[in-house]
């Protein structure tokens, strides 16, 4: 009986989630997001790694008037609900095919973690971004925190899934490069037998 390894299985879902991930994302750039820092004059709260506080969170919520909140609310919160996950099934499938190509099983576990973790503070910050726009004017400085802290989490996270991915795949390519150098190290030019 033969086994078959479903590298391409992996590849295949890496391809297939990473390109619905990558139209999301473009879109929030380019579309969602743009018109938000339009007609605000201000960066989303969606583009700001470093947080936000209390007085910028107001500052943006005050400068969308009614209709940019409910822009936020109905068109960049419903794509910021698909593309976590979409990130998340990209990273962990990634994970998955780098496990099978021999690189370190406890640094792929890491990194399926803070993929997973990505997704989940990108989710709590999304809540707390709904929070705001549906109590405004009376925003609570515990949710404005919680959001803020939510969105640093976050980058932390996807910089540390993101590097982890760098990690494997140089590993990956090195352990590759020396297993095809390596006979030529034994049989190549310069090596003569006694």
């Amino acid at each position: 009986m033969r086994m078959v390894i479903p590298t391409k299985q992996y590849g295949r879902q890496v391809a297939l989630f990473g390109l619905a991930a990558v139209g999301i994302y473009l879109l929030m750039i380019f579309v969602t997001l743009a018109h938000i820092e339009t007609l605000s004059g201000l960066r989303p709260f969606d583009m700001r790694p470093g947080g936000y506080s209390v007085e910028q969170a107001n500052s943006l919520l005050s400068a969308l008037g009614s209709s940019g909140r409910r822009y936020y609310l109905m068109r960049q919160i419903p794509l910021d609900l698909a593309y976590p996950a979409l990130m998340a099934l990209t990273l962990v499938s990634l994970f998955k095919w780098l496990r099978l190509k021999d690189v370190n099983h406890r640094l792929v576990q890491i990194g399926i973690w803070f993929s997973i973790w990505t997704a989940l503070t990108d989710y709590l910050e999304n809540i707390g971004i709904c929070f705001m726009i549906l109590s405004w004017p009376e925003i609570s400085a515990n949710i404005v925190l919680a959001a803020s802290v939510a969105s640093i989490v976050k980058s932390g996270f996807t910089t540390a899934a993101v590097l982890i991915v760098l990690l494997g795949v140089g590993f990956s390519t090195f352990k590759k490069i020396r297993l095809r150098s390596e006979p030529l190290c034994r049989y190549g030019r310069g090596t003569h037998d006694p």
